[in-house]
């Protein structure tokens, strides 16, 4: 991981989830799609075979999963989410008023929430690099990327409980 990369939090269940959707996607998913591949180089001419075209496009996708998932795993802290001490950090539940709204959110990678309802931004992301270390009660502001400054007042942060 890059020294200006912040850290991954994955809660153990996510980081087992992701860990068996790559174990999947290694053996069985590569086997069935190199079958689906064989049996529609088998139907003849490639040029104009939708279904050989269709098999590769998806293996290629399948690839470019296995490689994330790799390089996310990899990377990532596991354990629990970190016990809110009302500053925003990753792994977080964010009560926030943004652009005069109120939003509650996660700090993290949308892969902890999955199965959750909860939206989810990155800490890269111009409203997670905004916040990230700030206390309840602060106020500050970011950049949109269309170039509008954006207030946002941290209101509440929470420990992630998985839900």
């Amino acid at each position: 991981m890059s020294a200006d990369a912040p850290e991954t939090f994955l809660t153990q269940d996510a980081y087992d989830r992701l860990a068996n959707e790559l174990e999947y996607l290694s053996t069985t998913g590569r086997e069935e799609i190199a079958k689906r591949i064989e049996a529609a180089r088998e139907e003849g001419d490639l040029k104009e075979n939708g279904g050989y075209h269709a098999a590769k496009d998806e293996q290629g996708k399948q690839e470019a999963r296995i490689r994330t998932l790799t390089s996310f795993l990899k990377d990532a802290k596991v354990g629990t989410a970190p016990e809110s001490s009302g500053v925003v950090e990753s792994g977080t539940v964010v009560t926030a008023i943004v652009a005069g709204g109120e939003e509650v959110f996660l700090l993290g990678n949308r892969e902890i929430a999955a199965d959750s309802e909860l939206d989810v931004y990155s800490e890269a992301s111009p409203l997670g690099a905004a916040i990230m270390g700030q206390r309840e009660g602060t106020k500050t502001s970011y950049t949109a990327p269309n170039g509008r400054e954006i207030s946002v007042e941290v209101v509440k942060v929470e420990t992630y409980s998985g839900q």
